[in-house]
């Protein structure tokens, strides 16, 4: 089985085309108009042996807000729909990541139980043109749509860029290990019945 889904998304400000694979080889298609965060799904792709693709135009001309916001709803709605009724998954991811001198835990539960807690302070309001603040926007709905428990701390860190890299490693090993399929996992892992 396939573990794949492909999310459009159009509205006034966004034109998206987002296809995710959970099962992949770390490859990556994308072309998000945000420099920076094509960086950073770059390397969540990759640390994550994802595969993804991302066609997106959006009004940047403005700021990079509705792009990076729209992204993470259709990588949310794409995980979700790739995951489907979650049979046989881990369910809880956690990774601990290093980059030079930050570092940086994400927690997942796959728990259709949406929430974002995010425990960290960056030193600069801006990577090059990106504002920094788009890292909780991006994470809060990708975690909104995926109907996801996403825990994120960054324990600490001089350099802003990475500090955001090591979440963004962080978040795709966290969720690779929730997702992987686990044989002793019948049904789904949870004591309701259903996730």
């Amino acid at each position: 089985m396939m573990r794949t889904a492909t999310v459009k998304r159009v509205t006034n400000e966004t034109q998206i085309e987002l296809t995710f694979a959970v099962d992949g080889e770390g490859k990556a298609e994308l072309e998000t108009g945000v420099p920076f965060l094509t960086h950073m799904l770059d390397l969540f792709t990759k640390h994550g042996h994802f595969n993804l693709s991302v066609r997106a135009k959006g009004d940047t001309h403005i700021d990079d807000h509705h792009t990076t916001e729209d992204i993470g709803i259709c990588l949310g709605q794409a995980i979700r729909e790739a995951l489907g009724d979650k049979k046989g998954i881990k369910r809880y991811g956690n990774a601990f990541v290093p980059m030079d001198d930050a570092l940086a835990q994400v927690v997942i539960d796959v728990s259709n139980r949406p929430h974002l807690e995010f425990r960290g302070e960056f030193p600069s309001q801006k990577v090059g043109s990106f504002d920094v603040e788009l890292v909780h926007e991006f994470l809060w709905k990708l975690a909104l749509e995926a109907r996801m428990n996403v825990h994120v701390i960054v324990h600490y860190g001089r350099n802003t860029h990475h500090m955001i890299e090591a979440v963004f490693k962080a978040l795709a090993r966290a969720l690779d290990e929730a997702t992987i399929i686990d044989p002793r996992v019948k049904s789904v892992p949870s004591t309701k019945g259903m996730l």
